[in-house]
């Protein structure tokens, strides 16, 4: 089946995350589609990046307000406007993130910092300039994890991951009237280097047999949902959190 295409031409774009995995391929996807892109990633710029005239990569740490602010100033001033802010940069630490009964506090905080003050950040950069254009969008990635609980948690993450959507929605409800969107996306289980403990093809049957739809999710379905959620098709939507998870919600 085809999927539906999108003109972005004369729309400039802020990924962050894209370093790589669902990041890497939202940017992709917006430039594909004629958008001016910014990626942003603490990794070096990954090579199908490289290669597209109409991106320009910013390495730096979110959580710095001075980079954040200035990488969104330099885009808008680069190409007169600024339309869209995809929100993907995080973390998910097997291991390190568990039950907040163990954690060490530390931890949490950190990945509060990566998760949710990132988010913040951006955001508040972004505002004012999809102000000045006269309105614009924003998608936020979190995880259908945040909506349930689970034998081995991750804690920190589940939390920041709900703390977005929530953020989300209320940016939602004090924007609309100045024409700024915001939505978040919820993946299910997606094959990208955060899931790295699904090393081997065994392992990948396993969570692809849990799926009602009998697959893994890929970055590409993401920036799928995403570059809708942007795009002119859901100019009526607004303050929602999509699943895109292969029906794995309805599992619950």
């Amino acid at each position: 089946m085809a999927k539906p295409t999108y003109d972005f031409n004369s729309r400039v774009a802020v990924v962050t995350g894209a370093g790589g995995g669902m990041g890497e391929a939202i940017a992709l996807a917006l430039a594909e589609a004629g958008a001016k892109v910014t990626a942003i990633d603490m990794k070096g710029c990954p090579d199908t990046l490289k290669t597209q005239t109409n991106v320009t990569f910013a390495q730096g740490d979110l959580r710095d307000e001075g980079f954040v602010n200035r990488a969104f100033a330099e885009t808008a001033a680069r190409h007169g406007r600024f339309d869209y802010l995809a929100n993907v940069a995080g973390v998910l630490w097997f291991g390190r993130d568990k039950s907040l009964l163990e954690m060490d506090m530390k931890v949490w905080d950190e990945v509060m910092d990566i998760n949710l003050r990132t988010m913040v950040l951006t955001s508040r950069a972004a505002t004012p300039l999809m102000k000045k254009t006269g309105g614009g969008a924003m998608v936020h990635v979190s995880t259908i994890q945040w909506m349930r609980g689970d034998p081995a948690p991750q804690d920190a993450y589940q939390a920041s991951k709900a703390a977005v959507c929530a953020m989300s929605r209320s940016l939602a409800m004090q924007l609309a009237a100045d024409g700024i969107r915001s939505n978040a996306i919820c993946p299910g289980p997606a094959l990208t280097p955060l899931q790295a403990r699904w090393s081997t093809e065994e392992i990948r049957k396993q969570v692809a047999g849990y799926v009602p739809l009998g697959r893994i999710g890929t970055a590409a379905d993401m920036a799928d949902a995403t570059l809708f959620l942007l795009s002119g098709a859901a100019s009526f939507i607004t303050g929602v959190e999509l699943p895109v998870d292969g029906g794995c919600l309805l599992r619950n």
